[in-house]
C-alpha cells in the first residue's frame, strides 16, 4: 500500500481563513494580526482581558527517548487535540515552533505528520511569522552594544576575558562553536574568545518563552547577565542599556501565533527552545492563553520524558503556576524493538522478545511521570509493520506496571484513529485524579538540585563536577540565585549522558562539565556529558533533499 507524504498531504488539506479558527476561541477579527490568509498573531490587548477567565484542563504529551525509528510525539500531540475536538471537546493545541537548525539537519520539519498535521506546514518548517529572526536579531543586539561598550572606553569596567554572553544564530553550523573576533586592528576592537550557539539555545529565546507579558520580558532581559569585571561583580543587560531595545525587536515576536491542524482546529505554535540543552516547551503566553479559551489543551515538551517533561514540569510549570490532568507518554513498537537491540534495517520483521527487552525504557518513564503525582497513559504510535503479539507484548508490560496503552492510528485516520485514547484522557482529566507536585522544592541547594534530576530521573548513581563548577554554583548561591530551578542539558538519546547507552542503563554517573546563570529566564543549566549548544549537520543532512520542484513548490519537507 502506497501512502501519500506528509508535505503531499499538507498540500491537499481543505483550509478554512484563520478567522473562522479564531472564531472556534472566540477571538474576534479585530484582535488578529493576519500574516496572510492561514495564519494570525493574536493581540496583546485581547490576551490580557482574558485574565480573569477559568482554565481549561491541561494535557502534557511526552515520549520515550527518541531513536533513529522515530516515536511521533508531535503528531500525536496533534492528533489528540483533533480527537478531543471530535468527541465534542473543544480544545486547543499548543506546540513550538520549528527550528531551520535541525530542519536543514536531521528532522526535515516540525509540523506533525500524515493526517495528525499542523498546516502551512511549510511555512511554519522555515521563516513563519520571523519569530525566531526577531530572536536572533535582539540577542545579536546585545552583544553588538557590548562589544561597542568596551570599544568606547569599557565604562562599567568589565573584564573582556569574562564577557559570557555569545552570540546565535538559527542553522547548525559546528565551526562557529569557538571563535577569535575582532582580528584586523585597532578599528575592529579588542580580539577575544568567542562563539555561537543556535538560537533555540539563546537565554532571549527562553525568556520570550516564560515571560507573562511585554513588561515581564523587558524585565527579565534588564536581569540577564552579560559578563563579569575583575573583581567578579556580574554585569547585567539594563547596565548595557539594551533592555529596551531588545523589547522593541521583540514585541511582535511575544504574540502568539494561530494556525490549524488538518481537521481546522486551531494551534497555537509559539516559541521553540530545545529541549537537550534548554527547556523545551512552546510559549508560556500561548498555554495560559489557550487555557483560557479551550475546554482542553494539548501541548508537548521536547525529546523524552527525561527531559522536556522533567523541564515542563519543574520549570514551565513552576513559574506559569501551570497543573497538567494528564501526561499521554508515546512510544512505537519500533523504538521498543530498537531499545531491545534490534538494527533499524530489521525493525520491520517480528520480535517479541526485542519488545519485552525494550519496554524498561518506556517503564522508567512511566514510573518517573507517576512521581510528579499525575497519572500517565501510553500513546502506542502505530507503525503498519507492528502485529498484533507486538502491541499485546508492549500493552502486557505497561499493564503490569499499573498504567495502561493505547494503540493509536491518527497517523493514518486522523482524529478517527485517537478517539480511544481522546476518550479515556477525558475521564481522567474529569476524575481530578491528578496531584501535581514539582520534584524538589526551591530551598534545595543547586548541586541537590541537579543530584536529584540525576538520580530521581535518570537513575544516575549521582553526579560529578570540579570543584571550580561547585565554587560557582556556592557563588550563585550566595548572590542570591539558589532558589532558581535547574535545566540539564543533556544527551536525549539516553537516561545516561552517553547517546550510545539505550533501554535503562544503570550503573552510571552524570558529568557537569560546565554551569550557566541564565538569571533572566530564571533557571541555571548544566551542561552535562558532551552535548553542544551548537550543534553540527549530520553526514547526509536533510537539505540535501529540500528543494523546489516544478511547480515552485517546496519537496523534501517531512
Amino acid at each position: 500500500m502506497a501512502f501519500k507524504t506528509d508535505i503531499q498531504i499538507a498540500r491537499e488539506a481543505n483550509k478554512k481563513p484563520i478567522q473562522e479558527i479564531a472564531a472556534k476561541l472566540g477571538i474576534p477579527n479585530e484582535d488578529l494580526i493576519p500574516y496572510g490568509h492561514d495564519k494570525a498573531k493574536i493581540s496583546d490587548t485581547f490576551i490580557a482581558a482574558q485574565s480573569g477567565k477559568k482554565n481549561g484542563k491541561l494535557i502534557l504529551v511526552t515520549a520515550i527517548n527518541p531513536t533513529p525509528a522515530g516515536e511521533g510525539k508531535t503528531t500525536t500531540t496533534v492528533g489528540l487535540g483533533d480527537g478531543l475536538n471530535a468527541i465534542g471537546k473543544k480544545t486547543a493545541i499548543c506546540i513550538r515552533e520549528a527550528s531551520l537548525g535541525p530542519c536543514f539537519g536531521m528532522k526535515g520539519g516540525a509540523a506533525g505528520g500524515g493526517y495528525s498535521q499542523v498546516i502551512p506546514m511549510e511555512d511554519m518548517n522555515l521563516h513563519f511569522t520571523g519569530d525566531f529572526h526577531a530572536i536572533t536579531s535582539a540577542h545579536n543586539l546585545l552583544s553588538a552594544m557590548i562589544d561597542n561598550h568596551i570599544y568606547w572606553g569599557n565604562g562599567l569596567e568589565i573584564d573582556n576575558r569574562r564577557v559570557v554572553w555569545r552570540r546565535v544564530m538559527d542553522m547548525n553550523d559546528r565551526a562557529l562553536r569557538q571563535i577569535t573576533t575582532s582580528l584586523g586592528g585597532v578599528a575592529n576592537g579588542f580580539p577575544s574568545s568567542a562563539g555561537f550557539d543556535i538560537t533555540v539555545a539563546s537565554e532571549v529565546m527562553a525568556i520570550l518563552c516564560l515571560a507573562r507579558n511585554l513588561d515581564d520580558l523587558q524585565e527579565r532581559l534588564a536581569r540577564i547577565i552579560v559578563a563579569y569585571r575583575r573583581d567578579r561583580s556580574p554585569v547585567y543587560c539594563r547596565d548595557i542599556k539594551a533592555d529596551k531595545a531588545m523589547a522593541v525587536l521583540l514585541k511582535d515576536a511575544m504574540q502568539p501565533n494561530l494556525v490549524q491542524t488538518l481537521e481546522n482546529n486551531p494551534a497555537f505554535v509559539h516559541g521553540g527552545p530545545f529541549a537537550n540543552i534548554a527547556h523545551g516547551c512552546n510559549s508560556v503566553v500561548a498555554t495560559t492563553t489557550a487555557l483560557k479559551l479551550a475546554d482542553y489543551v494539548v501541548t508537548e515538551a521536547g525529546f523524552g520524558a527525561d527531559l522536556g517533561a522533567e523541564k515542563f514540569l519543574n520549570i514551565k510549570c513552576r513559574q506559569a503556576g501551570l497543573e497538567p490532568a494528564a501526561i499521554v507518554i508515546v512510544a512505537t513498537i519500533r523504538a521498543m524493538k530498537m531499545n531491545g537491540g534490534v538494527a533499524r534495517a530489521d525493525l520491520g520483521e517480528e520480535n517479541i522478545q526485542a519488545v519485552k527487552d525494550g519496554c524498561p525504557n518506556l517503564g522508567r518513564h512511566i514510573e518517573n511521570i507517576k512521581g510528579f503525582g499525575v497519572p500517565a497513559v501510553v500513546a502506542i504510535n502505530h507503525f503498519v509493520t507492528d502485529t498484533e503479539a507486538e502491541i499485546q507484548a508492549c500493552k502486557d508490560y505497561v499493564a503490569s506496571l499499573g498504567s495502561e496503552a493505547i494503540l493509536c492510528k491518527h497517523w493514518e485516520h486522523g482524529s478517527k484513529g485517537i478517539e480511544e485514547l481522546a476518550t479515556r484522557i477525558v475521564e481522567i482529566a474529569e476524575s481530578g485524579e491528578a496531584k501535581f507536585k514539582v520534584l524538589y522544592p526551591d530551598e534545595m541547594g543547586l548541586f541537590e538540585k541537579m543530584e536529584t534530576v540525576a538520580k530521581r530521573i535518570y537513575r544516575a548513581d549521582g553526579v560529578i563536577m570540579d570543584k571550580k563548577v561547585r565554587d560557582q554554583l556556592k557563588q550563585w548561591e550566595e548572590a542570591g540565585y539558589g532558589k532558581l530551578p535547574v535545566c540539564m542539558a543533556k544527551t536525549q538519546y539516553s537516561f545516561s549522558s552517553d547517546p550510545s547507552l539505550r533501554g535503562a542503563p544503570t550503573d552510571f554517573t552524570i558529568p557537569i562539565r560546565e554551569v550557566r546563570l541564565s538569571a533572566g529566564a530564571g533557571f541555571i543549566v548544566a551542561i552535562c556529558g558532551e552535548i553542544m549548544t551548537m550543534p553540527g549537520l549530520p553526514r547526509v543532512p536533510s537539505s540535501e533533499t529540500i528543494m523546489l520542484n516544478d511547480q515552485g513548490q517546496i519537496d523534501g519537507l517531512f
